[in-house]
């Protein structure tokens, strides 16, 4: 069973009395065993009166020899047991970090000629770590310019850039980025400014952009660089949150031209003014349209009634008034819809494509959904299509399995058809059953499902196109016939090679890519962190006390994202007891008229989304997030690491593990305690710190420090 803590030092004071008394019973013992019967009972018969009148003396004496040998044991006990023990916890820390508080030299001499030889290691190891950072410093200067540069490029980049790694984790973005999605992808209903930025390092790109999308994207570019294409990006435009329309292309990275894949480039721009523009230019052509059809009636009508040679003047005045008045007014409104096209935006933006690579997607799509094989052989080669494949096959695959569906388990015989028409193009989605289309008269209306709320119409017009359905003459087949634009010429011509890749940088921002196995058996060091603190109202969760305030800061690669925290008040629709304010500070007015915890818990998961929790004395912290699982509808459901348990197996003879006293063993300077961000900065360094000694400990793992920790004593706490 494990001691409680400070049991060695209680043992220490108790053995000396338990040794003397154990020894003089046994002394006792020992003499009256050695005598007659007779001597026995003489001899107790004359201690007897001398134990009744004077055994207090004896007592008296024993208590004051234990008292004195128990202080000189303690002692004994704290220089040789406790002192060295501390002194190994100081050691190691000073052994994995040269920055840390030297290690006490107190003690006995020797102990203390311990401490002085490890604190003059300890400096010369400062001072080779110092000529070490020098020569690195010195080696690095050339990368540290070219760095910067890259950095200046990206501030200064008028789109939004943001770069990817392999599995969609953000390692790099600009200013312009973080500002587009702080100001178009935040949930509806929350006020700009509540909760954390939408993107940070470390975090997926698929909390924002619907993965479908980001997939179908990476499948193009697969095809394109499958075919040898130099320059090979894919477009698409995503809806925001707020309804913003966003265009989308991403690009490959590669070490070099024409290696492997390590990431990705996402440019991207908000089309949401230029497409509203386009569609208020084309509401002006339908309404110029539908005016002049009613102008030159008006005037074929006054010119009929003019060619009567019988009609009297007035009457020809009057008409030939109708006449000028309706080329007046049509002057005017071709001035007008001029005014307004000199403001163009643009359509739906289209991708130019290979028809035969739509035609194969949409078949493996169909395929995949129906479980029925589409044939593709009728697809003209050489043809190329300006679309947003992204939609149009989803169109596609909606009208197939509603066919399947309607032929009750048959095979429909799918078949794709791509031909040109008059400078457009036919895409066919052909089936066996004629009868299949008769109850299909709703589809084009139906919403598609999925992420996207588009029906086959939307798509149809994103394309400014039509769709009919057409039924084979002999009366044993149909199609679904899609009238496409295509795409301008030249795309079938093979394209010149890529120029060499100027030298603007030549570190690695892709060897941080996550791993795809099992969180508990990642290393410490390769898990990105969320550390995060709470100010509340009092110390009982269960009681009605609320949450005022959370702060939180991100670790990724080992590194304090200091720029990217998330600190909020929050209105706790309660008082604030005084007894509260005077520890952290926050006074109802500066609550009132905050968001709720209802709103801001939804913000905060979304900022800790896909990383481990870590708190000091966290599990206070988690019954509060716990407890508002139901108003927030977000559950917090993550690991959690807490530094006060991890504080005591990396320190298993200290006594204390208070946030202070941590920090001072550790060279943590501690600052803005009891705020919420102020306290989670000052646990995400401890925590750091902690790293290497757990390390040292055998604890490396995520389920090793789990696991550790829970053996904690102050793991059992319940709030």
């Amino acid at each position: 069973m494990k001691l409680p803590r400070g049991t060695g030092a209680v043992l220490a004071m108790l053995l000396p009395g338990l040794a003397l008394a154990l020894w003089l019973v046994l002394g006792a013992g020992f003499l009256l065993m050695a005598l007659d019967g007779a001597a026995r009972t003489a001899l107790v018969g004359a201690l007897a009166p001398v134990a009744e009148s004077h055994g207090m003396v004896l007592v008296l004496w024993w208590v004051l020899f234990s008292a004195g040998a128990g202080l000189l044991a303690r002692r004994f006990y704290g220089a040789h047991a406790e002192a060295p023990a501390r002194l190994a916890d100081a050691a190691r820390v000073l052994a994995g970090d040269p920055a840390a508080p030297p290690v006490p030299a107190t003690g006995p001499a020797g102990l203390k000629a311990l401490g002085e030889v490890v604190n003059d290691l300890a400096g010369q190891r400062r001072a080779l770590q110092d000529d070490m950072a020098r020569l690195v410093a010195e080696a690095s200067r050339d990368v540290a310019y070219q760095r910067d540069q890259l950095a200046a490029l990206m501030a200064e980049l008028e789109q939004s850039v943001v770069v990817l790694n392999l599995e969609g984790r953000i390692l790099l973005y600009n200013a312009r980025a973080r500002t587009l999605f702080r100001r178009l992808f935040r949930a509806p209903g929350t006020a700009e400014g509540v909760g954390a930025d939408p993107i940070g390092l470390g975090r997926s790109i698929h909390t924002v952009i619907d993965r479908a999308l980001m997939d179908h994207a990476r499948e193009t570019l697969e095809r394109l660089m499958g075919r040898g294409e130099a320059r090979p990006s894919a477009r698409f435009v995503t809806t925001t949150p707020l309804g913003h329309l966003v265009r989308v292309l991403l690009a490959p990275v590669r070490a070099e031209a024409g290696g492997a894949v390590t990431g990705f480039v996402l440019l991207l721009d908000d089309i949401t003014d230029e497409y509203e523009a386009r569609a208020r230019q084309d509401r002006t052509l339908i309404d110029l349209n539908e005016s002049a059809r009613a102008s030159l009636a008006a005037m074929q009508a006054a010119l009929d009634m003019l060619d009567y040679p019988d009609l009297d003047a007035s009457d020809r005045e009057r008409f030939q008034a109708v006449v000028r008045d309706e080329v007046m007014g049509l002057g005017t409104r071709l001035s007008l819809a001029a005014d307004a096209s000199s403001d163009m935006g643009s359509r739906w933006p289209l991708q130019d494509m290979l028809g035969a690579d739509l035609a194969a997607a949409a078949a493996r799509r169909i395929a995949a959904d129906t479980g029925h094989a589409v044939a593709t052989d009728q697809v003209d080669a050489d043809i190329w299509l300006s679309v947003d494949s992204f939609a149009l096959i989803g169109a596609l695959a909606f009208l197939a399995a509603r066919v399947a569906e309607a032929e009750g388990g048959a095979d429909p015989a799918f078949a794709l058809r791509l031909t040109p028409a008059s400078g457009r193009v036919h895409l066919d989605l052909a089936f066996a059953d004629a009868r299949a289309a008769t109850s299909g008269a709703g589809w084009q209306s139906a919403p598609m499902g999925g992420t996207s709320q588009l029906c086959v119409r939307d798509v149809v017009e994103r394309h400014g196109g039509e769709l009919w359905l057409e039924r084979a003459r002999a009366g044993t087949g149909a199609c679904f016939r899609f009238l496409l634009p295509a795409a301008s010429e030249g795309h079938a011509e093979a394209q010149a090679p890529a120029e060499s890749r100027p030298a603007y940088f030549d570190f690695d921002l892709f060897a941080a890519s996550a791993g795809s196995h099992a969180s508990d058996d990642r290393l410490l060091s390769d898990l990105a962190y969320t550390v995060f603190d709470t100010e509340t109202t009092g110390l009982d969760p269960a009681g009605g006390d609320e949450i005022l305030q959370i702060g939180a800061t991100r670790i990724v690669n080992g590194r304090i994202l200091s720029s990217e925290c998330f600190d909020q008040l929050v209105d706790p629709g309660r008082s604030i007891p005084e007894a509260g304010i005077a520890v952290h500070g926050i006074r109802p007015e500066m609550v009132r008229g905050k968001p709720s915890i209802a709103r801001v818990l939804p913000a905060f998961h979304a900022f800790a989304a896909e990383t481990v929790l870590v708190g000091h004395n966290v599990a206070f912290d988690m019954r509060f997030l716990t407890l508002k699982e139901a108003t927030s509808g977000v559950a917090f459901d993550q690991p959690v690491l807490d530094t006060l348990l991890l504080a005591g197996l990396a320190h298993p003879g200290e006594e204390s593990h208070s946030m202070e006293a941590i920090a001072g063993r550790l060279g943590v300077t501690v600052s803005g305690r009891h705020t919420a961000l102020g306290d989670a900065l000052v646990t995400a360094d401890i925590f750091l710190k902690l790293l290497p000694l757990l390390r040292a400990r055998g604890i490396r793992t995520l389920g090793e420090a789990r696991a550790a920790a829970a053996t904690s004593y102050y793991a059992k706490l319940k709030y």
